[in-house]
């Protein structure tokens, strides 16, 4: 792209868009400078307007999974567009594409899964799964019991409810949120959470002791659904201690509390399993997914519906007549032809065992090159995710000034040295999530970067 047209394109995005997460005075001021300007991907990599090229360490949004530029995803696109681009899902009507995704995911999913709902995103899956919690337990003749539970530093979404669930304050401030019906109880992370000498296991106890506790305090009958990630995402990219899952799960179904699988970043592959759940043998009742269905390839969502939730669903028909809940794009014929297409490569390329092998590579790599520097307090992962928490001193576990904020420079310096890594928005943590299809070789670079990046945020430190 010429000088003129990047001038020209950047002038239309300053005066028009509303950026998602973005300081709205400084980009307008132009104190951010000129907005990036994406043309084109291949694989992990991308390249701008200027034709600079970029790894992307995050595959985006933790969502490209299976790389950039694949013909084959485009090509069912474009076959479904010529042959019909929408047609509404309401009254039953359907597409052979989304008969097909919704039985591969009823057989695929963990747990005993029964239909599929889509929509376009993470969030409104997860303001699905809030309803058809209210719904459930509405026609169980439970009106009390309502409330959701989510987890301190938990992700689930930014619309009203979905960001209610999520459990990071600047996601609220201003906002509006949270409404009420949703509590709160600890994250499962070991290094800032443990009590001195508490082991793995203990912390994991302890924190299933917390939330029975919040569950008696306010009462069983109002308590409808927990809600979770197999593996906390945006809120630090921290996988869960030893016996976690064993311990929070005979606690709900003591209750009868259902329980929302978010695997909306750990579908599809990412901690190297297929989902998070068959990973840490977790038996959800729902099941919202998104990012990896489609690779990002067209907008699709889904909310999983367990054979337990669904008979009652189905039982209450006669009672309440149709299921009065939907959007115009539920069930998109091209977003649905995406998924097919990318589901294909996940099963024909093994995508979970690539994230596995090559995940465990790079896991022992980012251990051995970060672990001992004198500004890290942890690294941690699973599969092909990962995060650098950086510390003042990782001996007493000194936060470091957040007026420095060593992330989000650190970031930057890797982001001027070709690779795209996350600054995380709950801590001075630098995280990864690289696309599935990353080779070892890949992985080799995105650390050089990344250590380099490192090396010289700690230079300026004088550290």
């Amino acid at each position: 792209m010429d000088k003129q047209k990047i001038d020209l394109v950047s002038a239309q995005d300053r005066g028009a868009v509303l950026h998602p997460f973005t300081h709205l005075k400084d980009f307008a001021s132009g104190k951010l400078g000129d907005p990036t300007i994406v043309e084109t991907g291949k694989g992990i990599t991308i390249t701008d307007a200027t034709g600079r090229e970029y790894i992307d360490g995050f595959a985006g949004l933790y969502c490209m999974n299976v790389g950039y530029g694949r013909t084959e995803v485009a090509e069912a696109i474009s076959r479904q567009a010529h042959k019909l681009a929408y047609y509404h899902t309401y009254a039953a009507h359907t597409t052979d594409e989304l008969a097909r995704l919704s039985d591969r995911l009823v057989k695929m999913a963990p747990g005993k899964m029964s239909k599929v709902f889509y929509g376009l995103s993470g969030s409104d899956a997860n303001e699905t799964q809030a309803k058809l919690v209210w719904y459930y337990n509405n026609l169980r003749g439970l009106p009390k019991k309502k409330k959701i539970i989510s987890r301190d530093r938990g992700y689930h979404g930014c619309s009203v409810v979905s960001g209610s669930m999520t459990g990071m304050s600047f996601y609220h401030d201003f906002m509006d949120l949270p409404v009420s019906g949703i509590l709160r109880t600890g994250a499962a992370h070991y290094y800032w959470g443990a009590e001195p000498g508490e082991t793995e296991q203990q912390f994991s106890q302890r924190r299933a002791n917390e939330l029975e506790e919040l569950i008696l305090r306010e009462g069983p009958d109002t308590i409808g659904a927990f809600i979770a990630e197999p593996v906390l995402g945006t809120g630090g990219i921290t996988p869960p201690p030893a016996g976690y899952w064993a311990a929070i799960q005979p606690i709900l179904k003591k209750y009868d509390i259902l329980l929302i699988a978010d695997e909306v970043i750990t579908g599809f592959g990412r901690t190297g399993a297929m989902f998070g759940c068959d990973k840490y043998d977790i038996e959800p009742d729902l099941i919202t997914v998104a990012k990896g269905l489609t690779s990002a390839y067209a907008p699709l969502s889904a909310s999983i519906v367990g054979e337990k939730v669904y008979k009652v669903m189905e039982e209450g028909a006669d009672k309440v007549g149709a299921f009065s809940h939907g959007y115009t794009y539920s069930g998109h014929p091209i977003g649905v032809a995406a998924a097919n297409a990318v589901l294909d490569i996940v099963e024909q390329e093994d995508i979970p065992g690539n994230a596995a092998r090559v995940g465990e590579y790079f896991q022992k790599s980012m251990q051995e090159t970060f672990g001992a520097l004198p500004i890290v307090g942890e690294v941690r992962g699973v599969g092909l995710m990962a995060a650098i928490e950086f510390v003042a001193d990782p001996l007493t576990k000194t936060r470091l000034d957040p007026s420095l904020k060593v992330g989000a420079r650190i970031s930057k310096a890797a982001r001027d040295r070709g690779l795209i890594a996350r600054a995380m928005p709950h801590g001075e943590i630098l995280g990864f999530a690289p696309p599935l299809v990353t080779t070892r070789e890949e992985v080799d670079r995105i650390i050089d970067i990344a250590h380099r990046a490192v090396l010289s945020v700690m230079g300026e430190l004088k550290i």
